[in-house]
């Protein structure tokens, strides 16, 4: 661990953000010398961010919390294009109206962590579809394209894997690093922007800001990435068995959020709780120490916490009783996920398999019978053995709902209208 002296380094190396730095003690003295501007930029290509994105979100929390600004970088003009970026092919193009309707998502899980102002370090946000839907092409290609070595594009690994696997980099995609570089140097002269953070996948993209904010502006610029992060069986931080856990509310209910993080591999708790919470290092060192059984109330002090920051400290307690009563008294909690069907379809009948995957516990029928033979269904509470059992209003119990159940942590209600 390097010996920061700034706040906001110190914080980084302490609980685990640090991947690499372009200049360790430059970044130092820059830190304790004034505030700094720094941004993370994302891309709309979806109406929410997901919980891979939230150590980046994390990073620019402590920024604020350090007395710093941070700039949170919308990616109207490059969601045009997608990011290539170690991905096996071209991302599906979205339309414009796409991109603005999942900006104005995107923008709404920001403002749980960030304060957005115009104090010294309040939060920023900008698109940088701004600038780059105006440019001018051969200006841009005289300005900006002439500092850039295709021998040396084509060696950074994102590039690097892609061509290698003999799969197909468009033109387009291939800009795509240009552009990022560019939006470096805007913020700097918009801004006074000196330091860009992301993923570690995103240290070549961010080296090439760097080299052309020297070769256009005789600027110093900085690099700070974040390690690729993944669960402790090597599973993608954000997903889950039964898709992305989203931020917004409305894509995955806070029950949902904090059931993910309750589910925690027990190896990951320590390191969940440096990158996901606010709380003390003395408290997580405390928390570490429990073993056994114990190490569920851990979790769940991690799953408090985390849905708390995200979607307040009365949603998290809400959702903890839930998973209390459903999983220690066997109560049939009315705030669990709710889906709706048609009365008319259960008076004749809808299929077990069909239930399932209306409910989201199964992506297919084929899916949900292969949870039936491992006897992981349950109606009601009780095992479901053949997969072409029918489910009619006489299942619907006393709470005029029915209860499925894959495993001992999936709960779906499902009430009829």
């Amino acid at each position: 661990m390097s010996a920061f002296k700034s706040d906001f380094l110190r914080i980084m190396s302490e609980r685990g953000f640090i991947h690499q730095t372009s200049d360790d003690a430059g970044l130092d003295q820059l830190f304790a010398r004034e505030t700094v501007s720094a941004y993370i930029g994302f891309d709309a290509t979806a109406r929410s961010l997901h919980a891979g994105s939230l150590i980046q979100i994390m990073m620019l929390h402590w920024l604020q919390q350090t007395g710093h600004r941070p700039i949170a970088l919308m990616g109207g003009g490059t969601s045009m294009i997608g990011d290539p970026s170690f991905k096996d092919e071209a991302r599906k193009l979205l339309t414009p109206q796409d991109i603005e309707d999942n900006l104005a998502g995107i923008r709404r899980n920001f403002m749980p962590y960030l304060k957005f102002g115009s104090g010294p370090n309040d939060a920023i946000m900008i698109n940088n579809a701004d600038w780059l839907m105006e440019i001018n092409y051969v200006n841009f290609l005289r300005d900006v394209g002439r500092h850039f070595s295709v021998n040396r594009m084509l060696a950074f690994d994102s590039v690097k894997l892609r061509l290698d696997r003999e799969q197909s980099l468009s033109f387009l995609e291939f800009n795509y690093m240009i552009l990022q570089a560019y939006d470096f140097v805007e913020l700097y002269k918009r801004l006074g922007c000196r330091l860009q953070m992301g993923g570690s996948d995103q240290w070549g993209n961010i080296v090439n800001g760097i080299d052309l904010g020297h070769r256009m502006e005789n600027a110093q610029l900085y690099a700070l990435t974040t390690p690729l992060l993944t669960t402790s069986s090597g599973a993608k931080m954000g997903k889950s068995a039964s898709g992305a856990v989203w931020l917004d509310a409305k894509m995955l209910s806070p029950y949902e959020f904090w059931q993910y993080w309750r589910n925690t591999e027990d190896a990951d708790v320590g390191r969940f709780l440096k990158l996901y919470t606010t709380l003390s290092l003395d408290e997580i060192a405390r928390l570490e120490q429990l073993g056994g059984s114990e190490i569920n109330e851990a979790k769940k002090i991690l799953a408090t916490e985390i849905t708390a920051m995200l979607h307040s400290r009365e949603a998290a307690e809400k959702a903890s009783e839930t998973a209390r009563k459903t999983f220690e008294e066997g109560a049939l909690a009315e705030t669990l996920p709710t889906v709706e069907v048609d009365k008319a379809d259960l008076e004749v009948g809808v299929g077990i398999l069909s239930l399932f995957v209306t409910a989201g516990l199964a992506a297919s029928n084929g899916e949900a019978r292969r949870h039936i033979q491992g006897g992981a269904v349950r109606l009601n509470d009780e095992p479901v053995t053949d997969d072409r059992r029918m489910v009619t209003l006489q299942d619907v119990g006393p709470e005029t709902i029915l209860k499925l159940s894959l495993g001992k942590k999936k709960h779906i209600l499902v009430r009829p209208v």
